[in-house]
This record gives C-alpha cells, structure tokens and sequence, in this order.
C-alpha cells in the first residue's frame, strides 16, 4: 500500500503550469530585430536549438519530483490488524455489609459473600479474551471501579482494590445498572452485557431498578441479574464482648422477584446462586455470549520512499543548470 504522509504539498504542483507561462513570455520579450524578414525566412531552427527550448520540462520534471518528495511517500511494509469476536461487559458488584454473610464455603474453609464474588470474577475475567470489561461497585451508591478495558491485569488491580463498607450502607441496585449504562451508551458492539450480582432488597438511590432496566432496553443493553446468598437465615459475624468473633443467624431478604423482572425486561436472565458451584457454573454460562467482530489495529511499520523522487529531481535539477550554462548557453 502506498500513501502520502504530507499530501498537503502536492498542491505545489498547481504552482507548475505558472512557471511555464513565465518561461514563455521571458523568451518572447528575448528576441533580436531584424529590418526585413526576408534575411532569415530560410534559415530553420538547429536541433541544438529545438533542444534548447525543451530544458524548461527538464526543469518542470525536476520541481515535480521535488515536489512529491516533500509529501513524502510511504510504503506500509508490515502491522498488526486483528479481527476479534468479543462483547462489552460492565460487572456490577454488590458491596453492602450484607455481603459479610458467610454462608458459603470455598473447600474445606467458610468464605463471606463478597469474598467468593470476588474470586469467581476473577476466574471469570481469566477466561474472557478480547472482551472490553468494565466494573461498577455499588452500595448506597454507585461509582465506577473500572472504565471498560481489556487490560485485564488493571482490572483485577482495581477489583482487589473494591471492599465492603467503603461506601456507605445500602443496595441502590438503580443506581448501579444506571452508571453501567453509562458506560455502555456509546459502545459500538453487538452484544452489550451488564452482570448485575446483588444479595439484597433496593432501597436507596433516586432511580428506580425498573426504569433504569427500561433504559438498557431502549440502548438493546441486557441485564444478567444474580442474587447470591442462603435463603433464610445466614451466618453473620459478629465481635462479642472480649473482641471474639462470633457468628449469629440473622435474615437477609433478597428480592428475586424485582432481579427476575430486571433481566426479563431486557432479554437477559436471572439467576439464584446459593452455593460455590452454582455461583461459578452462572458466570461460566454467562461467558458462553453470543459474540460480535471488533477490529483493531496494533502497529504499522512504514518505509520512506521519498528519496526515489528527490533524488530523480535533484539530478535532473543539476542536469539542466550544467546544460543551459554550457552547450544551451544563451548570449544577450
């Protein structure tokens, strides 16, 4: 492929056929005066001559040449560009105190709520390639943990980063499915995705759960809603009186009914997750997505073939000054 870093100059070359006309009314305004034409009506012109009047095209060639060469041409010789099935994916991440709950174990030892989340996003994001991953933790608000990237290191880093009880207690799951629609308005994907993991009942925010559904429906962004946690009671831990740890059965309500309505709304799916395994094999069905090409362009190298032309014009620059001070030299 070939291509014109600087195009911009070869408007120069309009500049061309100007110098053309100076050339010939400078050589009609050089002329000797004859009394009668009958003393040179037979002589004709000398081939020196003829080839005289022709140096201004070497000269016009010359300026040309020069002209391209400083648009500098270019010759793409090699880059990166790969086509990619992937999906926009934002992760909504429950981070109320009601996420300490440990109901859940990770072999033999009992793991909390947020904890488990934690890891199998984790493992999630692991088995995900060329997808743009976005992330969204939330409790009585909702703030953006992760713009989406497919810099998937960054994205852990931001994750290990996220902690229950860092923003004030509450679940506004509006809020949360509302700034990842933010993130997702402008993404060019097919598949648009929002993973929506909450263990409680909405209760804060000034944007309806609903209505924020609504709006991913309108932006054809689906909504995978997951309640995880024991229905009933759950281990909560406590500290008593001498600072031990101790754990007390306390209810925690989930309203699967407003999750289910969610994820219907928008063509997605709801799930309940009350064990490891289930939780796991819910985001492993989940990354089993339909998928969309993006392209993308890595590097491209570029060779310089600027000096095919300057060079061309330079010696022919050189050619036509020796000649019309030599052989071609015009005496007044």
């Amino acid at each position: 492929m070939f291509l014109f870093k600087d195009p911009v100059m070869l408007w120069l070359l309009l500049l061309l056929p100007v110098v053309l006309i100076v050339d010939k009314s400078r050589r009609l305004g050089s002329s000797f005066v004859f009394s009668s034409e009958d003393l040179v009506k037979d002589l004709k012109p000398t081939a020196r001559v003829r080839l005289g009047k022709s140096l201004i095209i070497l000269r016009i060639t010359a300026i040309a040449l020069m002209i391209i060469a400083l648009a500098r041409p270019q010759a793409i010789l090699d880059g990166s560009k790969a086509v990619s099935e992937g999906v926009d994916i934002v992760l909504d991440i429950d981070t109320s105190t009601s996420m300490l709950a440990e109901d859940f174990m990770l072999g033999p030892k009992r793991i909390n709520r947020f904890d488990l989340v934690r890891e199998v996003v984790k493992d999630f994001i692991r088995k995900r390639k060329d997808d743009r991953i976005g992330m969204v933790a939330f409790a009585a608000r909702a703030y953006t943990v992760c713009p989406l990237t497919t810099d998937y290191a960054w994205l852990n880093e931001n994750l290990d980063r996220v902690r229950v009880g860092m923003i004030e207690d509450a679940t506004a799951v509006g809020s949360a499915i509302a700034s990842s629609i933010n993130r997702l308005k402008n993404s060019k994907t097919k598949s648009k995705i929002i993973i929506l993991l909450t263990d409680g009942v909405n209760n804060a925010g000034n944007i309806s759960p609903l209505v924020a559904a609504e709006a991913a429906r309108a932006l054809k962004i689906k909504i995978y809603a997951i309640a995880v946690g024991t229905k009933g009671l759950s281990p909560y831990p406590m500290k008593d009186y001498y600072g031990r740890t101790v754990y007390r059965n306390i209810p925690i309500e989930i309203d699967e009914e407003s999750l289910r309505k969610i994820a219907e709304t928008t063509g997605g799916k709801y799930y309940l997750a009350t064990d490891t395994e289930k939780l796991r094999s819910i985001y492993d069905e989940i990354s089993r997505l339909e998928k969309s090409n993006i392209e993308h362009f890595g590097y491209r190298e570029y060779g310089e073939l600027f000096y095919y032309f300057l060079i061309p014009g330079m010696m022919l620059l050189i050619i036509g000054i020796f000649l019309s001070n030599t052989v071609f030299l015009k005496v007044p």
